[in-house]
């Protein structure tokens, strides 16, 4: 098993004046979760599986400058101020029109180039378990309303779960949606495709999307389509099927509708590794989750068992309010008051 201590050194670099480092998060059971700074990214999950073989769960590099010089942006990332896309990158509250970067397409994506995932965040405070960061966006940053403050927390606990709480203020009304872009491979990071995963996503219905993968503000019901994951089922069971939205998203990338307890988290999905046997569950108080099957992953980046990460290679289930929920006012609201604070837990439990 790699000693993630002795990759410290790895990742320590200068961006825009600020240092990174890579904080070790350990439990009693000898898992080691890595968290760097920049980005406030998750870069290694490593389990027990069930004939004890330690297991790097999540897609990703050893190094920061494997991080600085990678074509995906978004290994393990905290994504934000607003996760996921907004259409034309444009969105409105009260009667100012804000214009965020347009970076994917007409449309903003994960914030643009200068969002929460290509940011050092500070230190705020740490332990053998548990990391805080926190960030700070002046006002118009990014075209956000602002001053935004926002922090993430990591905790491993005992039990192989890595809890994630969000916080977030802003000095002005402003929007906030953060997620964690951890592409999980349950069989081990750079071990091949993750298609004959079996997933169980909790959601009666999921947001249909155009062909730039927009919102159209349908809901659309999953029973009886590809996107019925009620009960397990291998990822490459419908991925193939002729579905306009299958076509629009190039596979699965779509915020799924979950079905939430009145109160406190939420048990919405279920992977289960087909060769390592070894599953991830997920808790949350989000509304949505898009689940991401990895369809623009290129073959481009080596990763950290020295394998290139392809297509499907890994998948992502990005808990977090909706995308274009700035523009579609029957999703739930991403409105961060003035001096109010956001607040939002998920938990990633890995076990067999």
């Amino acid at each position: 098993m790699t000693n993630l201590e002795t990759l410290k050194e790895a990742f320590i670099t200068h961006i825009k004046g600020a240092s990174t480092t890579l904080i070790v998060l350990k439990n009693q059971k000898g898992t080691q979760v890595g968290i760097c700074n920049y980005g406030a990214r998750i870069t290694h999950f490593i389990v027990q599986d069930e004939q004890e073989n330690w297991v790097d769960v999540v897609l990703g590099f050893n190094s920061i400058q494997e991080y600085l010089n990678a074509a995906e942006l978004y290994h393990g990332v905290t994504a934000g101020p607003f996760a996921n896309r907004i259409a034309n990158g444009a969105f409105v509250i009260g009667n100012t029109l804000y214009q965020l970067e347009q970076n994917d397409g007409l449309n903003n994506l994960h914030s643009g180039k200068a969002g929460f995932h290509a940011q050092v965040w500070d230190v705020a405070e740490q332990n053998t378990s548990s990391v805080q960061l926190s960030i700070s966006y002046a006002d118009g940053e990014g075209g956000f309303p602002g001053p935004i403050t926002a922090s993430v927390t990591f905790t491993l606990t005992d039990d192989d779960e890595l809890v994630m709480d969000y916080k977030a203020s802003s000095g002005k009304d402003t929007i906030i949606n953060l997620t964690n872009h951890a592409y999980f491979n349950l069989n081990g990071e750079g071990s091949g495709t993750v298609l004959n995963h079996a997933v169980k996503i909790n959601a009666d219905s999921f947001v249909e999307i155009n062909e730039a993968c927009i919102p159209t503000g349908k809901l659309i019901q999953v029973e009886n389509t590809a996107f019925d994951f009620s009960v397990l089922k291998p990822i490459a069971k419908d991925i193939a099927e002729e579905d306009i939205q299958l076509v629009n998203g190039n596979g699965y990338d779509h915020s799924f509708v979950l079905n939430q307890n009145e109160n406190g988290l939420t048990h919405v999905a279920t992977a289960i590794g087909d060769i390592s046997h070894l599953k991830l569950e997920v808790f949350t108080e989000e509304p949505g989750m898009q689940f991401y099957t990895g369809n623009f992953l290129n073959a481009k980046d080596k990763g950290k068992a020295g394998n290139y990460y392809g297509c499907r290679s890994g998948f992502c289930f990005e808990t977090q309010h909706h995308p274009d929920s700035p523009n579609q006012a029957h999703f739930p609201s991403v409105i961060l008051k003035e001096r109010e604070l956001f607040e939002s837990k998920t938990v990633y439990k890995v076990s067999f």
